[in-house]
């Protein structure tokens, strides 16, 4: 304590809980005392003992904050590790969206729009392999393009692949998110359900994502394929239309139907069960974005080579009757037709390129879908 010419005077602290000041004669017990010795803004403070025995001052934070403790005082709010817990150090980006099918939509489009972005060269190799328009092998082809139209030429048409990327991922998580969640809810509880809820939910969401976005896929092939005919996105949807009215949009549209149900149904049922699969096994419940990549990446090989043959079919008949090629009457006359013409390899040409394509897209789709997730919290205090 201070004395009146500024001199530092020292309370010693007994065994019997008595504070004692030799100078002032002042005599203080934790036991029956209620007040400060500095009085004024400490008159309320609560004095008590604990366990040990020692000194307890309950509002030490405050006792610290405004007056220096004398020695042999200790916070012990601090010392025992009672005060704010400390924040977990690290950059973490978070942005407040309260809706959660909102959530859902844009994460779902972020990740079709980067996935598809970085998997481009190989889908503009792929589409010409499969249609064999300049080159019978991913060498020819390439060196084809690039003789042509440079390294320009293998993003050709990815404007309008992420424009219809984008919202079509965006429908497709969403639905199967949606789906997935609800069946599983509702369906969990049964001891053996006949289809597991991800397959039923994949189904829906290809479904609802090609019904929505078909027209611009078609644009998109026939803007990588027929090279000068067209000036962009909305002059080729103009003369296509002009050529053969809005039906000619959805030219196709009955093989992708049949090709996208199982594509899709595989695809995301494989995703589930592999993410289960992977919990089970090392027995964690987070996954972390590699693990996410890696199993995105097996689902969409496993879906890709089990439905290719009939991706080979749509693609031949979304070409139509460009540069004299035969015109199918449907799916089945498709693959016949291919099957008679090339053989069974006619109906696996550009499987390599494919897979090289969709294997790392389904993966990076996947994993940019759950990495926006959790960027994308309902309440900024969300980890």
């Amino acid at each position: 304590m201070m004395g009146g010419r500024g001199e530092i005077k020292s309370l010693e602290l007994k065994k019997s809980g008595i504070l004692s000041d030799s100078h002032l004669g002042l005599q203080w017990s934790n036991q029956d005392c209620n007040f400060y010795p500095g009085g004024g803004l400490f008159a309320s403070v609560q004095m008590g003992s604990n366990e040990n025995g020692g000194l307890k001052l309950p509002y030490a934070d405050l006792l610290v904050k405004y007056v220096s403790l004398p020695e042999g005082f200790k916070n012990l709010g601090e010392e025992k590790g009672l005060g704010k817990k400390k924040k977990k150090s690290g950059l973490k980006l978070k942005f407040k969206i309260s809706n959660p099918s909102l959530r859902r939509l844009i994460s779902g489009g972020i990740a079709g729009a980067v996935s598809r972005t970085v998997v481009a060269p190989l889908e503009t190799i792929r589409t010409h392999l499969m249609v064999g328009s300049c080159g019978h092998s991913t060498t020819e082809v390439f060196h084809d393009i690039m003789k042509t139209d440079g390294w320009k030429g293998l993003f050709r048409g990815n404007f309008v692949n992420v424009i219809r990327v984008a919202p079509s991922k965006a429908i497709e998580l969403f639905v199967y998110d949606t789906v997935n969640k609800n069946l599983s809810a509702r369906l969990g509880e049964q001891p053996k359900m006949p289809i597991p809820p991800s397959l039923i939910a994949g189904a829906s969401a290809g479904v609802s994502s090609t019904l929505i976005t078909y027209p611009l896929e078609l644009l998109k092939t026939r803007l990588t394929i027929q090279r000068g005919v067209y000036n962009g996105l909305l002059d080729a949807f103009v003369k296509i239309l002009q050529e053969g009215g809005p039906g000619e949009l959805y030219r196709g549209l009955a093989p992708s139907l049949i090709g996208v149900i199982p594509y899709a149904a595989t695809n995301y049922c494989a995703y589930d069960s592999l993410r289960k699969a992977y919990k089970k096994i090392f027995k964690q419940e987070k996954i972390g974005n590699i693990e996410t990549l890696l199993i995105g990446s097996a689902a969409g090989a496993i879906s890709s080579t089990a439905t290719f043959p009939l991706e080979v079919a749509r693609k031949h008949m979304q070409v139509g009757a460009v540069s004299g090629r035969q015109v199918y009457n449907n799916v089945l006359h498709a693959l016949a037709c291919i099957l008679e013409q090339e053989g069974i390899q006619g109906l696996y040409k550009g499987l390599g390129p494919s897979c090289l394509k969709l294997v790392p897209a389904a993966g990076i789709s996947f994993m940019c879908y759950e990495a926006c997730k959790r960027i994308l919290v309902e309440r900024e205090e969300e980890e």
